[in-house]
């Protein structure tokens, strides 16, 4: 069994990015496709399949160059030897991500109000919260990369766990969007089965939890939006919202690729890589609001065809193999280069994962947002190198919860 467990976590990181991609399609898109008589259901596995022809073919090129090690804890334990405050480290970022993302949700950012007023909140505490907006995303990767290490128990890891998704629960009901909180909790179960935190199974059973829970969160959600004033089409049931065949496949009629103004070229430089404190005049973007009013829709609400379906809509069949073999040659070389990841190469691994490659992301705004928490976790990078030991004693500083791993 023990043997089993680590081919399977082998072949997951040998093929991640595929593995992303196929997974909410395989587990339960397409079975809701074929179930519900999608009559668009060959033109969705067409989809699938150009994404995976461009992330297999990369990452299967990429094992030429190595695999990563099969030993994979045992590796992980070398590769962050060297920084004996990483869990330290991983508490500070999952705290401070926790209380600006409640801070920033008081205070209006994200809310479906402001999606609809189209207005952003610009006071200093919403602004410097904004800056923290991924530290989240990197708290599970230091966590991850804590537990991997031996430096924090499985039943603590589960704690910080249930307060990242609780907190973000909590989040759900200030700002009356579920989706975030549906695609944390994905994220944690697919990058953690990767990483070799959880195992296979838990994705299957999250999925379930999430399903059957769902129903119960649609009504909340409705009546949040309908406390705040805003219009909620009760004919849409909680059934209709989980078709996201349909939400999908409607780019199947559409001529492609089409250019609505979305961002480009030096838009991902100034959105992605200029905090908005230095260039307050800027528009906000929202592809999810030029797409909807594509669509027929007014511009004070917010619709995507799911990223395979944005990418195949803005940039065409060539776009979807491209986007995804690009990600698939990075996150190769995040895990292969110079050995097993630290770090810093798991952390920007994760963001991969949640910003670029979450299944119900928009693109290309999921692009810049990728880059602007790069540049929040600039600091994260530099207390980690600073808090670094010397190669020499570095198993002395910090004693392995070696039977945390096993």
């Amino acid at each position: 069994m023990r043997r089993q467990r680590e081919w399977i976590g082998g072949l997951l990181r040998c093929y991640p990015v595929s593995f992303l991609v196929l997974a909410p399609y395989a587990v339960f898109i397409v079975p809701t496709a074929v179930l519900n008589g999608n009559l668009r259901t060959g033109f969705l596995v067409s989809l699938v399949g150009l994404a995976l022809l461009g992330s297999v073919a990369v990452e299967t090129v990429g094992l030429l160059f190595g695999r990563p090690d099969p030993q994979w804890r045992q590796g992980m334990r070398q590769a962050t030897a060297r920084y004996p405050r990483i869990y330290p480290v991983a508490r500070l970022v999952t705290l401070t991500g926790v209380a600006a993302n409640i801070v920033g949700a008081h205070l209006g950012r994200g809310t479906v109000v402001s999606q609809v007023t189209g207005e952003l909140s610009d006071t200093p505490a919403a602004m410097v919260s904004a800056l923290f907006s991924g530290w989240g995303t990197l708290g599970f990767a230091l966590l991850a990369a804590s537990y991997l290490s031996g430096r924090l128990s499985r039943a603590k890891l589960y704690c910080w766990l249930a307060l990242l998704g609780g907190a973000e629960a909590y989040v759900a009901v200030l700002t009356a969007r579920s989706a975030p909180l549906v695609g944390l909790v994905f994220f944690v179960a697919a990058a953690g089965a990767v990483c070799g935190v959880f195992r296979l199974r838990h994705l299957l059973l999250w999925t379930v939890v999430l399903l059957l829970a769902w129903p119960a969160m649609f009504a909340q959600r409705n009546a949040i939006r309908e406390d705040h004033g805003v219009v909620v089409d009760t004919k849409v049931t909680a059934a209709d919202r989980l078709r996201l065949d349909s939400q999908l496949t409607v780019v199947a009629d559409i001529e492609v690729p089409v250019d609505l103004g979305q961002p480009q070229g030096v838009d991902y430089l100034r959105y992605g890589l200029v905090p908005r404190m230095l260039d307050p005049d800027r528009p906000p973007i929202s592809t999810g609001q030029q797409i909807n009013q594509y669509l027929g829709g007014g511009p004070t609400s917010a619709s995507n065809f799911l990223l395979l379906g944005n990418i195949w809509f803005f940039d065409g069949p060539v776009g979807v193999v491209a986007v995804h073999a690009f990600w698939a040659g990075f996150v190769a070389l995040l895990l292969r280069w110079r050995g097993r990841p630290g770090p810093a190469r798991l952390t920007l691994l994760c963001l991969v994962f949640s910003d670029v490659l979450l299944w119900s992301g928009t693109y290309p705004d999921s692009t810049i947002g990728f880059l602007q928490h790069v540049v929040s976790a600039v600091p994260v990078f530099l207390l980690l190198w600073l808090t670094r030991s010397a190669p020499a004693g570095r198993d002395h500083r910090m004693p392995l919860l070696v039977g945390a791993v096993r």
